[in-house]
């Protein structure tokens, strides 16, 4: 599925988040940036060695906030890592996985990204419920892109057919909502 905000093309695949050709993918990752089980797991695999040495060097990042890497072996040029919340632990789990959301597209302006690959952040292993997180999401994802037409594709690259349905719902209803 796929739509126009602004100037910009929102598209919601279902894939794995290594194998996208964007210029940037997004590493859902946990504080130290390090490999994992997951997608920081698939994505340290796919970039090779050269990804974790360059991490190690970012000393870690903190729950809300992003910082890039080259995307080493990847097709994608950079990697924008960013530490989701894990639901339940405090009462603005919303807020933070917002912020992730936008600290991500913040630095992709700021270096000029133009296009942007999004896994489902804190859906897996942090226990986000898919349904709120979808609409957290592109809530952030679509405002951020009405004040920024510098990037012209966010794609939201989900794994399973479920969560890409849930995606879809919520996009649809967002779509309505906004007329």
């Amino acid at each position: 599925m796929e739509t126009i905000i602004n100037k910009s093309k929102l598209e919601l695949v279902r894939g794995n988040i290594e194998a996208q050709n964007t210029d940037a993918i997004v590493n859902s990752a946990r504080s130290d940036l390090g490999p994992d089980s997951g997608v920081a797991g698939a994505i340290h695999r796919a970039a090779g060695p050269g990804l974790w040495e360059e991490v190690q060097r970012l000393n870690g990042c903190t729950t809300g906030e992003a910082k890039i890497t080259a995307g080493h072996n990847l097709k994608a040029k950079y990697v924008i890592h960013t530490v989701g919340p894990v639901f339940g632990n405090t009462t603005n789990d919303s807020m933070i996985l917002a912020s992730s959301y936008e600290q991500c597209l913040r630095l992709a302006s700021q270096f000029k990204i133009e296009s942007v690959s999004f896994p489902s952040i804190s859906t897996g292993i942090f226990g986000y419920p898919v349904d709120e997180a979808s609409e957290i999401a592109l809530r952030t994802v679509i405002n951020y892109l009405t004040r920024h037409p510098e990037i012209n594709l966010v794609r939201f690259v989900l794994l399973s057919q479920k969560d890409y349905k849930t995606y879809e719902a919520t996009l649809q209803y967002l779509l309505k909502k906004a007329k």
